[in-house]
């Protein structure tokens, strides 16, 4: 089980550093397909995979990154409109559409069904999509891989904390083997990473504030946040009894099992990299 894992690790790893560097397109159509197998996972679970609402949650994932797509390769804007204009429009039109199957379809959906097409989209697409939005910014290029710091950086060093020094648990009912310890030991040690990173890139990065102690400071809040990740989507998959979102990446699972904390570091990330660095 261990080579597996680290074998799928290391794919997982060269497959996110080609396309995260070469940006653009190429790292657009990526994430809709990885939005698109996430959002396929959890309407599994909800027992929706292949019904109307997920058709409909599917055409809104294409639609939402079609946008970026014809305006890095036409350089031009779908409709005129601004990226977050034509999020919205699209939430709107979608919602509409899954209030519509609802009603003419009723009772063959129940609400919670109907509400969990529309979370699955937002969740996992949008938020994914940050990453995209990050490696847009004027430094890009860099501050994206801050997201893998502040996530998989994180969970790797909570693990190895955890496991040498954890006694106090987390959160003992929803995910036992997590400890303080390993919380704690999972943030410094994003952190750490960021200042490293930081001190590294110092010289391509003008700011007023030093790149080492900045993305230390980013790094530490995403580890915070990606907690909050990894405890939600295992909440879920403890309210519906499952052990894994799938078994597309072997020794991992699904997606979502994967990119559970990177789905909420992204947006952390691109705020904050807006905010303090512009």
């Amino acid at each position: 089980m261990f080579k597996t894992r680290l074998i799928s690790g290391i794919i997982l790893v060269l497959i996110a550093i080609g396309t995260i560097t070469a940006g653009g397109a190429v790292l657009a159509l990526t994430l809709l397909l990885v939005s698109l197998t996430g959002v396929f996972e959890l309407y599994r679970v909800l027992k929706l995979e292949k019904t109307l609402p997920a058709f409909c949650g599917y055409l809104a994932v294409v639609l939402y990154y079609l946008y970026d797509v014809i305006r890095i390769l036409a350089d031009t804007r779908l409709a005129g409109m601004e990226r977050d204009s034509y999020t919205l429009f699209l939430m709107t039109v979608f919602l509409i559409a899954l209030m519509a199957v609802y009603v003419f379809t009723y009772p063959r959906y129940h609400a919670d069904q109907i509400m969990g097409s529309f979370f699955a989209f937002f969740y996992v697409a949008v938020l994914l999509s940050c990453i995209l939005r990050v490696r847009m910014l004027e430094h890009g290029r860099y501050l994206v891989w801050l997201v893998f710091f502040g996530s998989w950086g994180c969970d790797t060093c909570a693990y190895c904390v955890g496991m040498l020094i954890g006694k106090h648990k987390m959160s003992p009912r929803l995910s036992p083997k997590k400890s303080v310890e390993g919380a704690v030991g999972g943030v410094v040690g994003a952190a750490l990473l960021g200042a490293v990173y930081g001190a590294v890139l110092a010289s391509k990065i003008q700011t007023g504030i030093h790149p080492a102690l900045l993305f230390a400071v980013i790094c530490a809040a995403a580890g915070l946040i990606s907690m909050v990740g990894d405890l939600a989507a295992s909440a879920i998959k403890r309210n519906y009894k499952i052990k894994d979102y799938g078994t597309l990446i072997p020794g991992h699972g699904g997606i979502l099992d994967r990119f559970d904390s990177v789905i909420f570091i992204a947006p952390v990330i691109y705020y904050l990299s807006v905010l303090l660095i512009g």
